[in-house]
């Protein structure tokens, strides 16, 4: 097994480009990262990588040697997954990724029971609402809300999630109810954007009596937390756009108030996305089913109406 973890840790480093980015991503220390290297360096009689104290760049053999060690991976990948199908006890442990709004309402509160039915898969989450490199973070299954962009990847769409927009009533009481879609344009209203480094400008796709139009949205704030936007909405500062599942709670507590509700917000796809293998691991497999269920249960008790 040293051999092989020593293959894992070359390969990171390798697509990362970096000793101690590779070290997190392993849950080492970048000695041990190094020690692994140097390990496998010695096996081979080469060096794998030139390193300076600003670069770590591969070597001619380096570069050679990463395809297969690639195909050596998979290899063992594939051969435990067999194995772990056919004696039917997955185990391992699963690193999943989530927009903070799905991870916190319609992810985590069902990792336990997940833990409960397969005790020998350990799960690691990560919430987070900016774009992830699913291979490049070392993640086995990342959901999302939208359409993702990477198209290497295997994708399986779990719902359509009902979207709201929606404001305090203090807000509305000081700025009035929008009447139409343009008033969102007009500067007559504050909108509170979901952005992230890398984002494109933002729209609001609403279903109109004409189809559904596109509306390019400002406001005072943005934010690439979700919870943050809801909190700056529930504190009176401006509209929402939200998946209704996120603002259930506070919507039937009257905490939040739809607006234009003649031009609702176009759903949006609710998903995830998995590395595209030959054999996919069954505990990936187990993980997506598992949850998919319990969010589409979950979506379907939340409230159409406030």
């Amino acid at each position: 097994m040293a051999y092989l973890d020593n293959i894992r840790t070359f390969v990171r480093v390798y697509e990362l480009g970096n000793m101690s980015a590779a070290a997190r991503d392993q849950r080492i220390s970048a000695a041990v990262a190094s020690a692994r290297i140097s390990q496998l360096e010695e096996h081979l009689g080469v060096r794998l990588f030139q390193r300076t104290t600003r670069q770590l760049n591969p070597t001619e053999q380096g570069r050679l040697f990463y395809p297969g060690a690639c195909k050596i991976l998979e290899a063992v990948e594939d051969a435990e997954a067999e194995i772990t199908s056919v004696t039917r006890t997955p185990r391992g442990t699963l690193f999943i990724a989530a927009p903070l709004g799905i991870g916190r309402r319609l992810i985590a509160p069902h990792v336990p029971a997940f833990k409960e039915a397969y005790p020998l898969i350990n799960i690691r989450l990560r919430l987070s609402d900016r774009a992830l490199d699913l291979p490049g973070e070392g993640l086995d299954v990342a959901f999302f809300l939208g359409l993702p962009r990477d198209s290497t990847l295997k994708m399986r769409k779990i719902a359509d999630c009902p979207r709201i927009l929606c404001a305090a009533p203090a807000y509305l009481e000081n700025k009035g109810h929008p009447k139409r879609p343009t008033d969102l344009t007009s500067g007559a209203h504050d909108c509170l954007n979901l952005r992230y480094p890398g984002a494109q400008e933002f729209q609001w796709p609403l279903e109109t009596p004409d189809g559904v139009e596109r509306y390019s949205v400002k406001g005072p704030f943005e934010s690439d937390d979700g919870d943050v936007l809801t909190s700056w909405a529930l504190d009176g500062y401006g509209i929402i756009l939200k998946p209704r599942f996120e603002v259930a709670d506070h919507l039937a507590a009257g905490r939040l108030v739809p607006v234009l509700e003649d031009c609702p917000p176009v759903p949006v796809q609710l998903g995830c996305l998995y590395a595209h293998r030959r054999h996919q691991d069954p505990k990936t497999r187990l993980l997506i089913d598992f949850m998919a269920q319990r969010i589409t249960e979950a979506l379907a008790e939340t409230p159409a109406t406030a």
